[in-house]
């Protein structure tokens, strides 16, 4: 038998069964017997209170037990709505997008006060609002190198005018949409040319991401149409994220001699990257066996990059971003992002990110009389994207058609939006019911991508 012991071999239960009870189960038995028995009896208060944290009530209400299903219900309200969009034609991120703000005080906290004030208490926020940011920084990294610019030779100059009309249209339309919203919706302290300039740019914003969803979803993703139309999507949004961090840098600071020195490290951060990171990520390659490394390294460089920025004054997310577009020159380590992290931002952090958004918003941040708002925003934006893209492509030779095409495509919006969006509410840029407006046009310009782009095939060019 010891011979069986040392090989590891099995040997027949009935030789071990009372062994084990001898050497395991009476000692275990024993200490649970003496403890409950033989110390002094415990005074009636501590009994009871001991018995009513012990409930399954009170385990709930823990932070764990409140943050794990609080992570539950917003798992299962978007994904859910996400299936049920997709039913209808429409991207699953808009569902996901939706159930956001479903969750948020405007619909739950309105039907259902007491539900949506048990399950997301305002001190059980900050745990989600630090998750959530985490997982739009992992969404950015992969978004970010995602932006395969080198994949632009051959319609760079087509793809620089096109994408740069189709930001500064929209953007001149937002400022003066500015000039008629800053009475009434101007934060206290926020000067006019910061907040016009930020209404600009998010009007100016295409959700690349979702874009290459949508192509993917009609089949177009390697058509000239759908080629063109991520050329012309990646380059706007690199842009319109440059322009961004300009504007946020000029926003955190108090007077033109700190504007001017944010906006200067804000060059040399971006330079830096650009120059010497994004070449040297071009020249590795991955050894098998490697990728946990590689991937370790590049989350490293991810969360420092943000924290640059974040001490810049131009907020952890360009950081991030930023990171990712230097990694877009390796086709192997973005293929390794896109395999290992974008699942896990995409499936479990990002609805936690849309959740967030719709618990920002107050009950009453819409009112009635914002219904003429909201038409009057979502018309503005989708103008000057259509019209800006239209005739930008035209006066380059694209066909009627598949300008009008490549403008709708343009149009869709979608979460790097909603990004800009809670980016500017966090700085002050932006009030409560402004946001409101905003975010319901992020939603509507990227759910009309779709019946826009049936109706301009059905008519004939």
């Amino acid at each position: 038998m010891f011979m069986d012991v040392q090989a590891g071999g099995d040997v027949p239960p009935r030789k071990w069964g009372w062994r084990y009870l001898a050497w395991a189960g009476v000692p275990l038995l024993a200490g649970v017997l003496l403890a409950r028995y033989a110390g002094p009896a415990a005074p009636e208060a501590v009994a009871r209170a001991t018995a009513a944290e012990g409930s399954w009530a009170q385990h709930l209400a823990s932070p764990l037990g409140l943050f794990l299903l609080q992570l539950l219900v917003l798992l299962l309200v978007a994904k859910g709505a996400g299936a049920l969009l997709k039913r209808f034609g429409q991207p699953a991120v808009i569902g996901e997008m939706a159930a956001g703000l479903m969750m948020g005080p405007l619909v739950l906290g309105s039907l259902l006060p007491q539900l949506h004030g048990a399950l997301f208490p305002a001190s059980s926020l900050g745990p989600l609002g630090m998750l959530s940011q985490l997982g739009v920084l992992m969404f950015l990294l992969v978004a970010g190198a995602e932006l395969d610019l080198a994949a632009l030779r051959g319609r760079r100059r087509f793809a620089f005018t096109v994408s740069h009309a189709g930001i500064a249209v929209p953007f001149v339309l937002g400022v003066a949409l500015a000039i008629w919203l800053y009475p009434q919706h101007g934060p206290q302290g926020v000067g006019f040319t910061a907040f016009a300039l930020f209404v600009g740019i998010s009007m100016s914003i295409t959700a690349f991401p979702v874009l290459l969803r949508i192509l993917a979803d009609r089949g177009i993703t390697q058509t000239p149409l759908g080629q063109t139309a991520i050329a012309c999507a990646a380059l706007g949004d690199a842009t319109a994220w440059c322009l961004l961090a300009l504007i946020v840098a000029a926003a955190q600071a108090s007077g033109w001699l700190p504007a001017s020195l944010n906006l200067l490290c804000v060059v040399v951060f971006v330079a830096l990257m650009l120059g010497l990171v994004k070449p040297w990520f071009a020249r590795q390659q991955i050894a098998p066996g490697r990728e946990g490394r590689w991937l370790l390294g590049i989350l490293l460089l991810s969360l420092a990059s943000a924290l640059v920025t974040e001490m810049l004054g131009i907020h952890a997310l360009f950081g991030a971003f930023a990171a990712g577009v230097a990694v877009s020159s390796n086709a192997q380590l973005r293929d390794l992002l896109m395999a290992r992290v974008e699942p896990f931002a995409v499936t479990l952090l990002l609805p936690l990110f849309f959740a967030m958004t719709g618990l920002r918003m107050r009950a009453d941040a819409l009112q009635a009389s914002d219904i003429v708002l909201c038409v009057v925003v979502i018309a503005v934006a989708t103008t000057g994207k259509l019209l800006g893209t239209f005739s930008a492509a035209r006066s380059a030779g694209m066909p009627t058609r598949e300008a009008w095409r490549l403008g709708a495509l343009m149009n869709t919006r979608g979460l790097m939006e909603l990004i800009v969006l809670n980016l500017g509410y966090e700085l002050g840029l932006l009030g409560d019911r402004l946001f409101a407006v905003l975010v319901i046009m992020a939603l509507v310009t990227t759910a009309m991508t779709g019946p826009l782009l049936n109706l301009i095939e059905r008519r004939r060019g």
